[in-house]
């Protein structure tokens, strides 16, 4: 569900990955899943290694983000390869 702006305004400095722009909001896991979508998106380049660094910051290893190997982790643990199928790490 998306977010209201009066809900968006109340929330603190610290629930989000820019907090002077106020963006990419990190207050819930879901929110934070939901922001590393957004940040890789096109057209958001540098901002992805910012935001995955304040969720594993906020959150630890619980939500997946890049691995140390090239490809986008889909679940803790696991990574695609280059041909897209997934192996165990």
């Amino acid at each position: 569900m998306a977010m209201k702006t009066s809900q968006r305004k109340r929330l603190p400095r610290s629930a989000f990955a820019y907090p002077s722009r106020r963006a990419f909001p990190i207050d819930t896991p879901a929110r934070a899943r939901n922001a590393l979508a957004r940040a890789a998106q096109p057209n958001t380049r540098g901002q992805y290694a910012h935001v995955a660094r304040a969720v594993r910051k906020k959150y630890g290893n619980k939500i997946a983000t890049v691995g140390t190997a090239r490809g986008t982790t889909s679940r803790p643990g696991y990574r695609r390869t280059r041909r897209g199928r997934s192996r165990r790490r």
